[in-house]
């Protein structure tokens, strides 16, 4: 009877393994967080150097087919991840536009439920993200975006593990967005931005994760409320954001037997709210969004939830004058 259980978890992680949406643990699914951009997601930040501190959960229990039809509603995917980061952005100009970059430093766990078993992966160090480039450029009623990223396969990964915390494949990322203004005080604004993955092989492996186009963005209003002992305005942000993402090549799974799978592309789509809020004297920023997803397609359909929490370590701001 112990054996037969054994038998059953394993074959159901690796059924999971082809299936599961966005997970650091999952097999075949990229390092992209979907959620992690939202309103202004095509605007480069002030120059500086900031700490970030994001709080990603991310629950889901829908499962779509090939063809968007619901399979059970009877799983549950709980994927928590965390870590702190650095963001920087400089005065030194390339193309005109100004040079930053961003690195992130994440943990994560997760814990996948059904009425026959549990598989959990502990709280682990995983994957670091690392974009070396950024370039931003600001117009008077646009902004533009445009960067390469790697994601790192710093995180354990053993095929066929059960404890694996990370993907096991380096992925390069080339990414690119605006936001555009609808008023002279770029008070309103809608943004995209799109970022391409191109995953390479598992560790160890001819497992090959197929690319991701994904896109992110939102449309939203700005509030400045300044006050009169403080030269810098309390900035408030909400709006409506949104995401997809598509898997645009297929997937590469040499079995075993020789035989060559290659499981059909998948697709998700998510629509939610965002708010934040810049707190001058403290200089930090205090983030929140939720999106619910819907038309999935070879992959689990649920809910993204995310807190930001940035402090501006240090600004690179020129005075006037100067």
């Amino acid at each position: 009877m112990k054996r037969e259980r054994l038998f059953f978890r394993r074959i159901l992680t690796l059924f999971l393994s082809f299936i599961l949406s966005g997970s650091l643990h999952a097999q075949l699914k990229g390092d992209h967080l979907l959620g992690d951009a939202g309103l202004q997601s095509g605007t480069q930040t002030p120059p500086g150097f900031t700490l970030v501190v994001p709080v990603y959960f991310y629950n889901a229990a829908k499962l779509k087919n090939g063809k968007g039809e619901l399979v059970t509603d009877n799983l549950g995917l709980n994927m928590f991840v965390t870590g702190i980061g650095g963001a920087w952005v400089t005065n030194l100009k390339i193309l005109g536009g100004n040079y930053g970059g961003t690195a992130l430093f994440p943990f994560a766990s997760n814990r996948l439920e059904s009425t026959v078993t549990t598989v959990k992966s502990p709280f682990a160090f995983t994957d670091i993200y690392l974009q070396p480039v950024q370039l931003g450029w600001h117009l008077k009623r646009a902004d533009f975006v445009a960067g390469y990223a790697l994601y790192l396969p710093s995180g354990k990964y053993e095929q066929g593990g059960d404890d694996n915390s990370g993907l096991g494949q380096l992925v390069n990322e080339f990414s690119g967005g605006s936001t555009v203004y609808f008023d002279k005080r770029k008070s309103i604004h809608f943004s995209a931005l799109l970022s391409y993955a191109l995953n390479g092989k598992k560790k160890g492996t001819d497992v090959k994760t197929g690319d991701n186009l994904s896109i992110e963005g939102g449309l939203g209003k700005t509030w400045y409320l300044k006050k009169a002992n403080s030269p810098i305005p309390t900035i408030i942000n909400a709006g409506i954001i949104y995401y997809m993402q598509f898997k645009t090549t297929e997937d590469h799974i040499p079995l075993a037997s020789g035989f060559l799978l290659n499981p059909d592309k998948d697709q998700i789509y998510g629509i939610g709210a965002e708010g934040n809020v810049f707190i001058p004297h403290i200089r930090s920023l205090i983030g929140v969004r939720w999106l619910g997803e819907t038309g999935a397609k070879n992959r689990l359909q649920g809910n993204t939830y995310m807190l930001t929490i940035a402090y501006m370590l240090k600004t690179f701001e020129k005075k006037k004058g100067e």
